[in-house]
């Protein structure tokens, strides 16, 4: 393991001290192909200088918008070792969102990976130049590869005085929050944070050795993925890039046999519906027969669940984290794991729950504030601890456990306080259901919206001779049988004042495009609110 000073020096770094190991694995064209850490440090150099020719300086803000995918990788400590700061953008946001993220932090020269996102990029103001991964010869783009030329000895020095300069407390990268109730602010975090977050990640994923290999998946705009990035190639491991296809994952883990998996909740959620009945032997075979931990965190997943995979061999390890933490603050660990908690603290980080139930933490992973909004700062930053916006609960044995956010809290007109994610998190637990929504602030009794997983339900009713499609089905009486039966087995669990007492079916998914999720797949609980507002009164007409 290596431990650079900053993001600046870790290509070099890690070329000394692992030479032709593999560094990064992808396909192309259905083949798997391979980059060693010497041929990885000398492109991200040939990028970092062609930055610099592009007028890219210490302290400028260079955006990235692309896929989950090696160029990602390469780009992103190319703009380090320039001595800019990176501004990662999800690929599934709006052109607005993308635009207000861009102009917020001012980027200039922006990195992208298709055509299509480059017409996204092109809503934003602040942005000059447009570097494409994959250009259309047809279309005036500058292509990634143009960046890369051979280097100067003048060149490499000036890399390595960038490097130099580079101070621990800079910014390495504005990482903008899902803005799940308002717009995005951009979390500014430092080389500084990066060290302690790698430090808390390499706890999780202890014992890296030389022929492991990490799968990701997840979008590197996401700070656990971006966090699980640095650790691996820190550790001098093999990171394989999905194929771009999320339906394809599974074969992909046959093929790739990774031995450390970090994913969404939701992965897990599926292939445990999928597979559930098979031999834990056949199940563990599937995903490639090597993983050794799998890393899951953003949203709660069930107890049973982790309990099955831990019957195959597959220990699943629920965690907890934010981006103004630097991504994780506690985890469940292989030698110390208790399901239904998100684990204890990492090295390096305190945890306490405040008297009104928020949990508050601090280390040397807080990041260093918003950028351009030093109110939010303050209001987020009090005395040294940060306030997570979480509710949660501390075990005599340090295990936290997240109730709910505090902004979520329901207070119905009778007084009673619910959180909703209690309820939300059981119900989602059905393979009937795909989300779910409680609502009722303000309301005399709390009442939820529910989605419908495709594939369980339309399986469903057709073993039952309905061939309805799923628009049709969420109006079905049957089908509406079905999920208030899961509805009342969830109301079991809570007090009745508590317990969801109407409920409507959906006959459509909360997607990214249309607003009701953020790109990190969380739910914006306004916008579900008030572009369904008719459909809620009526539940209490």
């Amino acid at each position: 393991m290596i431990t650079p000073p900053t993001v600046a020096h870790l290509p070099g770094l890690a070329a000394q001290a692992f030479g032709d190991r593999t560094a990064l694995r992808f396909k192309r064209d259905g083949t798997w192909q391979t980059l060693d850490y010497i041929a990885l440090a000398e492109t991200v150099d040939q990028l970092a200088a062609g930055l610099v020719r592009l007028g890219v300086g210490p302290g400028d803000h260079v955006g990235l918008v692309a896929e989950t995918r090696p160029e990602w990788t390469l780009c992103d400590l190319a703009i380090a070792r320039a001595g800019a700061v990176s501004i990662p953008v999800y690929p599934t946001g709006s052109p607005e969102e993308c635009a207000h993220v861009l102009d917020h932090a001012g980027a200039r020269v922006v990195l992208c990976d298709t055509p299509a996102r480059a017409d996204a990029v092109a809503h934003a103001k602040a942005v000059d130049t447009i570097v494409v991964f994959d250009p259309d010869p047809a279309l005036p783009h500058r292509s990634l590869d143009s960046l890369r030329v051979p280097l100067s000895d003048a060149e490499r020095d000036r890399l390595d005085d960038l490097a130099r300069a580079t101070d621990e407390s800079a910014t390495a990268t504005v990482i903008y929050t899902s803005g799940t109730t308002g717009r995005p602010k951009g979390c500014m975090i430092t080389h500084a944070n990066w060290q302690a977050s790698c430090t808390a990640t390499a706890a999780l994923v202890e014992g890296l050795g030389e022929d492991e290999e990490v799968y990701l998946h997840l979008p590197l705009a996401h700070i656990m993925s971006r966090s699980i990035q640095l650790v691996a190639l820190s550790h001098g491991v093999a990171i394989a890039y999905f194929g771009g296809d999320i339906r394809a994952v599974i074969p992909e883990l046959a093929e790739v046999r990774p031995t450390v998996l970090p994913s969404a909740p939701r992965l897990f959620e599926k292939a445990y519906a999928t597979v559930k009945d098979l031999p834990p032997e056949v199940v563990a075979q599937a995903v490639g027969g090597r993983i050794r931990l799998a890393a899951t965190g953003a949203a709660p997943i069930a107890p049973e669940i982790l309990d099955f995979f831990d019957s195959c061999g597959i220990p699943v390890l629920d965690t907890y984290g934010m981006t103004e933490s630097s991504a994780l603050m506690t985890a469940n660990r292989l030698d110390e794991r208790r399901h239904g908690t998100v684990g204890r603290p990492l090295p390096g980080v305190e945890i306490r729950i405040a008297e009104d139930g928020e949990i508050l933490t601090r280390g040397p992973g807080v990041f260093a504030g918003y950028l351009d909004d030093p109110a939010a700062t303050a209001e987020a930053i009090v005395d040294g601890w940060l306030h997570t916006g979480d509710l949660g609960t501390l075990d005599a044995d340090g295990f936290l456990t997240v109730t709910g956010r505090k902004k979520d809290l329901i207070i119905t007109s009778a007084g009673k306080n619910i959180a909703p994610a209690a309820l939300e998190n059981l119900l989602r637990r059905s393979p009937y259901v795909s989300q779910a929504v409680l609502i009722g602030d303000r309301r005399p009794h709390a009442a939820v919206l529910v989605t419908l997983d495709p594939e369980t339900v339309t399986a469903w009713a057709a073993d039952r001779g309905i061939a309805d499609p799923l628009p049709a089905l969420a109006r079905h009486p049957a089908v509406r049988t079905l999920v208030q039966t899961e509805l009342d087995r969830v109301n079991d669990h809570f007090a009745p004042a508590t317990r969801a007492r109407a409920l409507a079916v959906l006959d459509h998914d909360f997607t990214v495009e249309d607003g009701t999720l953020t790109p990190s797949l969380k739910i914006r609980r306004n916008v579900v609110e008030t572009r369904y507002a008719p459909l809620i009164d009526s539940l209490y007409s």
